[in-house]
């Protein structure tokens, strides 16, 4: 005999409290896995397609894990010296650029001079912020060998867990779909692929929207001769999987960083906040329409939304699960709307079945 609803509804309850309170508990010490299980996620349908082709599942992980290894170290090489250094400098001159930002409000606004002035305290306040707390955060950065460990140790345990993740990724969804309570299989896999869906076309196509503006911003920042303009791009890229937030943070700074240093050369910041127009264009009416498509399911508002929870909630972690849950939590809302929507609570119980 089945379990009744009330039963039901406690073991996923318990099920979904132990979720919560491993990422309350755990924190950072599980980042390496959802990490290596990310990056399993996002290269199965590359091994898929080599499998298709005739190799065997362990050559394909190792053409992938060779193909992989090769753009890393050419990043090593070639970017991330680069990315370091400028990030370093960028902070190091804020204090500079803030300073000069100062002088010309003081310059175009008389009354920034005067003492009282709320403005003049809150530009001061600020100054002192930047000058005392981006030294702090720059130094313990830096010096902390906890930091350090833990990043010697994210690039070691992310690859491996990545590498047999991706293995026996076919494996696990088997051996998971055998587990399923035979009942509500056919409901849980039907659901189970509408949220793979979603993923796939969010995280794998926005992933791969991500990497392509970034590159552009990076290349066409640097090409143009603005200061930082790999920092910039690099940013402006990472952070466009959220909706506006990566096209403004990245064209504030960029054309902020290009009013500082073109001032008076207005080819040059025309051309900067012509790189960031040109980008928005293409990712709203090519990119993200052409990857990612029109029917994801993640409204905006609620990306953003939880984002932010989970971010604040459970640190870095949070933020990297925040999409599959909720990806997860939209399906099954749609799921229950609808079984709701067939119920006779909300068609009455005067309607009659069709």
């Amino acid at each position: 005999m089945a379990l009744s609803v009330r039963d039901q509804v406690k073991y996923w309850g318990v099920a979904a409290a132990v979720f919560v309170l491993a990422l309350w508990f755990l924190g950072d010490v599980i980042l390496p896995f959802v990490l290596g299980g990310a990056i399993a996620y996002f290269l199965d349908p590359v091994a898929d397609r080599l499998q298709r082709m005739g190799a065997s599942r362990a050559l394909a992980v190792s053409l992938i894990t060779l193909g992989a290894l090769m753009v890393f170290v050419l990043m090593a090489l070639l970017v991330i010296p680069t990315l370091v250094q400028q990030s370093l400098a960028l902070i190091d001159t804020a204090p500079q650029f803030f300073n000069k930002f100062q002088q010309v409000l003081t310059e175009r606004f008389p009354a920034i001079v005067d003492e009282n002035s709320t403005l003049r305290q809150s530009l001061i306040a600020v100054g002192e912020t930047i000058r005392e707390r981006g030294g702090e955060v720059l130094n313990s950065l830096l010096s902390s060998a906890a930091s350090l460990l833990n990043v010697v140790l994210l690039f070691v345990i992310v690859p491996v867990v990545a590498f047999y993740l991706l293995y026996d990724w076919d494996r696990m969804v088997g051996r998971i779909d055998e587990l399923l309570p035979r009942d509500h299989a056919p409901v849980i896999r039907r659901l189970a692929g509408e949220i793979d869906q979603t993923l796939a076309s969010f995280i794998r196509g926005m992933g791969t929207v991500c990497l392509i503006l970034g590159t552009y911003y990076a290349v066409a920042l640097m090409l143009v001769g603005l200061q930082f303009g790999l920092v910039v791009g690099a940013l402006a890229g990472l952070i466009t999987f959220i909706p506006y937030v990566g096209a403004l943070v990245g064209g504030a700074l960029a054309i902020g960083l290009a009013l500082f240093q073109f001032w008076g050369d207005w080819v040059s910041i025309g051309l900067v906040v012509a790189i960031f127009v040109a980008g928005q264009v293409a990712e709203g009416n090519f990119l993200t329409p052409k990857l990612v498509g029109s029917s994801v399911g993640l409204h905006p508002v609620w990306l953003i939304f939880a984002l932010s929870v989970f971010g604040a909630l459970f640190g870095f972690v949070g933020m990297l699960v925040a999409v599959p849950v909720a990806a997860s939590i939209g399906v099954l809302a749609r799921f229950i709307v609808a079984q709701y929507m067939d119920s006779r609570l909300y068609r009455g119980l005067s309607t009659r079945d069709e």
